[in-house]
């Protein structure tokens, strides 16, 4: 039998040391794109313009996500961490200066869009190297046996940064405006370096040290395409995700739809964060490995029902409701997403298996709000929405019916076998 530890991953402090940064760094990112988004719709009224912003993350990113992966699996986790954050806070200062009226005065909005998109684009590039080594780095500070209640935390702390960040993002733009916002941002951005400096550096496990960039790259789309749990799972989430990009029209919905304003937005765009965190809080101390399978597919159903509902919706408090449900599915499926892909992973292929990953998810994020400001651009805004929650539905139906082995997929037997191996 596994021990039902709730505090297991808590009990190791460089893990701790960990999840705080991962809050300040989460808090920062997520609190910067709605800070963002908003400056660009109001600057362009078009929600296209919305779009694109997914649209210049994503082709760095996914264009660079095999490759982040092969130098992820080649050096040390700690100080890759550190280089990619200092790039980062290059980005959060060039933000803040290109909404500084002492700086771009006399400049186009034309000229200061596209300065905007282009420091995107480079967070996109970054973004393609946080995910693999973030995910390399968790798997280093705690043993084997603990990888799901870690998963667990470390997905609960992102969605607690995921909920105040753009919560508070909303409320500073209201009281501060958006140039003192993206300092705010700056200095979390700093502040997040300083706490990664606790932890110290870790072995390389990987054994294949210097292996040709090619094979390497073969190698980790070969293991993920040979685990079907792995392929199934992040197949599922992608196609989700990519037709369920209602978050990125919230600008829409706050000014024009809903008409609440930049606070309004903020309790919008924290709503399903709120939902997402008290579900992984509830995960801890009730596993969801038995039935696996079964549970994301609901989960993800459940997720395409709020999304319609929330397309639908035009009363601010239903709209809230709609996307808090959102996010107490999007928990559960994240949670056994992030504990198939630690189980199912070898230690020297989780920097390769993460970048598939970020392929299939993470880019699928910013796909998703390209598709999002596309159909909203030709369809309308209420029924972009709908159609990405209707298509999200089709999705699980059709992967439950034609994958029999993925919903009986169960991993009490792996939590098991890791239990013993430690």
């Amino acid at each position: 039998m596994i021990k039902k530890d709730p505090y297991a991953a808590l009990r190791y402090r460089e893990f701790n040391i960990f999840l705080l940064l991962r809050f300040v760094l989460v808090f920062g990112w997520t609190m910067q794109f709605i800070v963002i988004e908003w400056q660009v719709y109001s600057l362009t009224k078009d929600p296209l313009s919305l779009g694109v912003i997914g649209l210049m993350e994503i082709i760095p990113a996914f264009t660079m996500a095999l490759f982040a992966g092969h130098i992820v699996d080649q050096n040390e986790k700690r100080n890759l961490l550190a280089k990619c954050i200092s790039a980062f806070s290059l980005i959060s200062l060039g933000l803040f200066l290109l909404t500084w009226p002492r700086v771009v005065d006399g400049w186009s909005t034309k000229t200061i869009l596209y300065s905007i998109y282009a420091l995107v684009f480079f967070g996109g590039f970054l973004r393609s190297f946080f995910g693999p080594t973030i995910f390399s780095l968790v798997a280093l500070l705690v043993p084997k046996k603990v990888y799901p209640n870690a998963a667990t935390w470390n997905s609960s702390t992102w969605q607690m940064a995921a909920v105040l960040g753009p919560a508070f993002g909303g409320f500073a733009i209201s009281w501060i405006g958006v140039h003192w916002s993206l300092c705010i941002i700056f200095g979390l951005i700093i502040l997040s370096l300083i706490i990664l400096l606790q932890i110290k550096k870790k072995p390389i496990l990987n054994p294949k040290i210097g292996e040709p960039v090619v094979e390497s790259l073969k190698e980790g789309v070969r293991f993920v395409f040979k685990t079907k749990a792995i392929l199934g799972a992040l197949t599922l989430d992608m196609v989700a995700v990519l037709f369920g990009g209602a978050i990125a029209l919230l600008p829409v919905f706050a000014q024009d739809i809903l008409k609440v304003g930049s606070q309004g937005f903020g309790v919008l765009r924290a709503a399903p964060a709120v939902g997402a965190f008290i579900t992984m809080l509830v995960t801890a101390y009730i596993p969801i490995s038995r039935n696996a399978g079964m549970k994301l597919l609901g989960a993800i159903f459940g997720f395409g029902v709020c999304i319609i509902v929330f397309g639908l919706s035009s009363i601010f408090w239903v709209s809230v409701a709609a996307l808090f449900f959102s996010g107490v599915t999007d928990g559960v499926s994240m949670v056994i997403r992030q504990t198939i892909l630690q189980l199912k992973t070898t230690d020297n292929m989780r920097g390769r298996v993460s970048s598939v990953n970020s392929m299939f998810v993470g880019s699928s994020n910013e796909l998703g709000a390209f598709e999002s400001g596309v159909t909203a651009k030709l369809m309308g805004t209420v029924t972009a929405v709908v159609f990405g929650g209707t298509m999200t539905l089709i999705t699980v139906i059709t992967t439950a019916i034609v994958s029999p082995s993925f919903r009986k997929l169960d991993l009490t037997k792996d939590l098991e076998e890791h239990e013993k191996s430690d």
